[in-house]
């Protein structure tokens, strides 16, 4: 049993055995109706709002699709939250407490008798209301099954194509099931071997909730079992009335005159399948010390070892003096440093290092974009091809795509009473999840035996509110990032006592050699009216052992040995549901500490945030390995007992977990933001770039402002997300010490000179990527704007790459890519994603640029680097690259993608909602900002 269930059930067994007995009371498995539950109060009283573009409705008919294709049509409810959040760019200036609702949803509970659109009982034990100005379904039910079965319904009715989707991609099978296009292959190819599992395993982890976690646990099964239900009750009934999503016809499922073929019913084990994805896009944290070990081993070869491991200490940034912190009050919360004297590291021998391949067998399209479209029906033609580039192009989820950095996004600003006009706590606060069509949550309102709340929920695993609002608090979630995933350098070994190689399939476990468990996928696909990719397959192949995925090879001390990854939450996906059920339970979540420990019961890593009318406060949660003393978890360990994780068992990968209380955590702070930024002091950051600039700066510099001024309001903090949203971070908070280099002595060229004023005059404006007026698709200061683009990677390069060299600039750039602009395609959800500015050189450049001008640095980089040092050096590289910047043309800087031509500045960067069915959506102004976002404030408590 892990401990961190122990510590669970010694918090609250008394609490969970009560409340067990009435809840598993509550959950009838027939459709006999119950008493009329008390009427809910809302706390709230219209003071919550919230958004989730492009609209609740993901699901489209076969016809619903060819409209879209042919005249731009839309099935009612698919946009209709679109314009509001986009108008938020042009209208946030002007913003008022009264016009909140002009760019956002009135989230209050219920539905007015006037408004309401639709009612539908699937039992006699619920009903899913439907509000005209949205859609969202507000799901009331007599008995706790009905509930979870109305919540099933409901997402069948939204999602249902998009839930068969991930469940496919969690199993490793996406190809077969929608395609083989090449970006449906590498989807697939780098989210299976995060996860992969055999049925068995899915089934496991069924048994330990049920099994390991109490009356909760076994709460949670019987509602997720009632929300699989509801699911294929819509699934059966949407496929008999024919009004099913027409994907599955458009890729061959089912016949649209006949209606022969079938949607395979979901099971229980889909669910944990879907959280394995979702989970680990938003919720992992750490990994990556392969790569690590690689720029150290870069930096030691060309400094000697002493020096290499400062500087790269230096660039590692894991405590960085100057980073902004969520927890900004003194308090620290130790983990994950580096040890004094590290024990058991294991880094490669110099050029051994290899990946594990992956693919196998392949035959006929396998690993090419090659087509060989089908003759379709004259009514199809319109819809032919439409995933040709992949249900979900390539690098459009966090954390997949080509040189993809790990995902982590979302933001929260939350200010405490003593600073409101009010006198109550305001959040304005969101998950920033990407953009789809529809999108990967989806909005409800769950009310029943034990349940109270609004808000989202990743479809597929939606039996509670992940994040939203309860009846007087509301709570949301950034991800985190912290290191809960360890790379194992396992030694090779082979049975018969022969000497190992690199390719051995077996390694010392405890002593003893131990064979490497092989898990494979097959997967082939044909070309369909949906994806003409032409006939293909191949076999993905991964090796498991007691420490994990194998993920490399390499020889250490000239040894052979594979390096393996092990992240706590692994065979534990879906254990968080214990957390989500207890936010959403109104009898425990009472305050911000009854909030912090449901927060806890959450594996993932992530920030949690909360507001009712008297506090503010955050955790932060994860399933934190405790490691042995004087291990280094930036860098690969020994897969050895004694530098292994405490108490660790590989059977149900469990182990010691830092206890509540090493957590960051805090309540009534005066104020709180997180951009997936430093948590708090001494809580060491699990990669690289949570340094003296970070993204969260945009936010910190405008609340404290707000703090300062006190009076704050739900409009003027909405203001400030807003401004920071359209603001580019490297004009905002890197121009200064830019400008202050080049400004040291007269710029003599007059060319050059008035592109230093331009500069001026755009930081002077507010370095802002935003229309010049509302709909003209065409930036203030859009030459400026382009210069900055064009600049930024030129002019790193021309601080750093002399003085660190081809070699270490490479291995350091493959650590943190130097520039996530709006418009750039490498970041952790691709072009068109909203999300920017997360990862950079932007606090190496600031460092560096103090260091050159004689400005205080704590935490200084080891050296400094522009010009060597030397101002009038570093002014005259700083020079040279911004003239070569000047003279790029747009279209160089833009080269155009399928949504844009080359050139076009506006659309480069603007959202588009990637679709991930057969709708699709306008392209809308660029915006860094949560996807779901909630607005809140509550006037009252229970």
């Amino acid at each position: 049993m892990p401990p961190r269930t122990v510590k669970f059930r010694a918090a609250t067994a008394a609490a969970v055995l009560a409340l067990g007995a009435a809840l598993l009371a509550a959950a009838p498995q027939s459709g006999a109706a119950a008493a009329e539950p008390a009427p809910v109060t809302d706390y709230c009283q219209g003071q919550c709002d919230d958004i989730l573009p492009p609209g609740e409705n993901g699901n489209a008919t076969l016809v619903d699709i060819l409209g879209n294709k042919a005249f731009g049509t839309h099935p009612a409810h698919s946009d209709d939250q679109l314009d509001r959040y986009n108008g938020l760019v042009a209208g946030h200036s002007g913003l008022t407490d009264q016009k909140l609702t002009d760019f956002f949803n009135d989230a209050s509970f219920g539905v007015p008798k006037d408004q309401v659109e639709s009612v539908t009982s699937p039992r006699d034990d619920v009903t899913i209301t439907r509000d005209k100005a949205s859609g969202v379904p507000h799901i009331k039910g007599t008995t706790r099954y009905g509930t979870e079965f109305g919540a099933g319904f409901a997402a069948g009715q939204d999602r249902l194509w998009l839930m068969d989707l991930f469940r496919h991609i969690g199993r490793g099978e996406l190809t077969s099931f929608a395609g083989g296009a090449l970006a449906n292959q590498g989807l697939e190819q780098q989210f299976w071997p995060q996860a992969p599992y055999t049925e068995a395993d899915l089934e496991a982890q069924v048994t330990y909730i049920r099994t390991h976690e109490g009356a909760r646990g076994e709460q949670a099964m019987a509602d997720a079992q009632a929300y699989v239900d509801g699911i294929n009750a819509y699934r059966e009934k949407s496929k008999n009335g024919r009004y099913f999503p027409g994907e599955y016809v458009l890729t061959g499922k089912i016949d649209a005159i006949t209606n022969v073929g079938e949607i395979q019913p979901f099971e229980l084990t889909d669910l944990i399948s879907i959280a394995s994805v979702v989970g680990g896009q938003f919720g992992g944290g750490g990994g990556g010390e392969v790569q690590a070990a690689l720029s150290l081993l870069s930096a030691q070869q060309k400094y000697g070892v002493a020096e290499g491991t400062k500087v790269w200490e230096s660039f590692r940034q894991r405590e960085d003096p100057e980073a902004v912190l969520t927890i900004h009050d003194g308090t620290s919360f130790p983990y994950a440093g580096k040890p004094a004297a590290a024990r058991g590291t294991a880094l490669p021998d110099s050029g051994s290092v290899t990946a594990e391949p992956l693919i196998y067998d392949r035959t006929g399209s396998a690993g090419t974009d090659r087509k060989t479209p089908v003759k379709a029906p004259a009514a199809l033609k319109k819809a032919q091809g439409i995933y040709d580039d992949g249900v979900i192009p390539e690098g459009s989820l966090p954390g997949s795509g080509s040189g993809a950095q790990k995902r982590g996004m979302s933001n929260a600003l939350l200010v405490s009473g003593k600073h409101t006009a009010s006198g109550n706590p305001i959040a304005v606060f969101g998950p920033q999840t990407g953009y789809f069509a529809p999108q990967l949550m989806m909005l409800q309102e769950l009310q029943g035996p034990g349940i109270s709340a609004r808000g989202v929920s990743f479809a597929g695993v939606g039996m509670y509110i992940q994040m939203g609002r309860g009846q007087d608090y509301a709570w949301s979630a950034t991800s985190a990032g912290q290191d809960i995933t360890d790379t194992y350098a396992v030694d090779l070994c082979e049975p018969d006592g022969s000497t190992p190689t690199k390719d051995s399939t077996h390694y010392l476990y405890r002593g003893t050699c131990t064979a490497m468990e092989t898990l494979e996928r097959t997967n082939s696909w044909n070309p369909t009216v949906a994806d003409s990719t032409a006939k293909g397959s191949y076999r993905m192949q991964v090796r498991r052992t007691n420490y994990g995925i194998v993920t490399h090879r390499a020889t250490v001390g000239g040894k052979p040995v594979a390096y393996t990854s092990l992240r706590t939450t692994y065979r534990h996906e879906a254990d968080s549901i214990i957390g989500f059920q207890m936010l959403n339970d109104p009898a425990y979540v009472k305050d911000a500490a009854s909030f912090q420990q449901a927060a806890s019961s959450i594996d993932y890593a992530f920030n949690w945030f909360y507001a009712d009318s008297r506090t503010a406060a955050y955790y932060n949660s994860g399933m934190n390995p405790v490691r042995a003393a004087g291990v280094d978890p930036a860098l690969p360990v020994k897969a050895e007992r004694a530098y292994e994780w405490k108490e660790y068992d590989p059977a149900a990968n469990t182990a010691a977990y830092t206890p509540f209380a090493e957590h960051p955590h805090s309540s009534g702070q005066d104020y709180y933001v997180s951009w997936n930024n430093k948590q708090a002091k001494g809580y060491a950051s699990a990669g690289f770039g949570l340094g003296a600039v970070h993204r969260a700066d945009l936010l910190d510099d405008r609340v404290a402002r707000l703090v300062e001024e006190g009076g704050v309001t739900r409009a003027s903090l909405t203001r400030a997300m807003a401004q920071a949203a359209v603001t580019d971070l490297r004009g905002e908070q890197l121009l200064p010490e830019l400008l202050k280099v080049i400004r040291s002595r007269p710029v003599t060229d007059p060319e050059l000179n008035g592109v230093v004023q331009q500069l001026e005059s755009w930081r002077a404006d507010g370095s802002q990527r935003r229309e010049s007026s509302p709909g003209s698709h065409t930036y203030s200061h859009a030459d400026v704007v382009r210069i900055m683009d064009a600049w930024w990677p030129k002019l790193v390069e021309a601080e750093f790459r002399p003085g660190l060299g081809d070699g270490l600039y490479g291995a350091l750039t493959a650590n943190l890519a130097t520039d996530e602009s709006p418009a750039a395609s490498h970041g952790p959800s691709g072009a068109h994603s909203g999300s920017a500015f997360q990862y950079g050189w932007w606090g190496f450049v600031d460092k560096d640029l103090r260091q050159v001008l004689g400005q205080p640095v704590e935490g200084p980089l080891a050296k400094t680097y522009c010009g060597n040092g030397d101002p009038d050096s570093c002014r005259d590289a700083l020079l040279a690259s911004l003239k070569g910047a000047a003279a790029e043309p747009a279209a160089e800087v833009y080269p155009g993608d399928d949504s844009c031509k080359a050139g076009e500045q506006w659309c480069s960067d603007s959202i588009v909602h990637r679709p991930l069915g057969g709708i699709a959506q306008k392209a809308v102004h660029w915006q860094n900002r949560p996807t779901y976002q909630q607005v809140v404030e509550f006037p009252a408590h229970r």
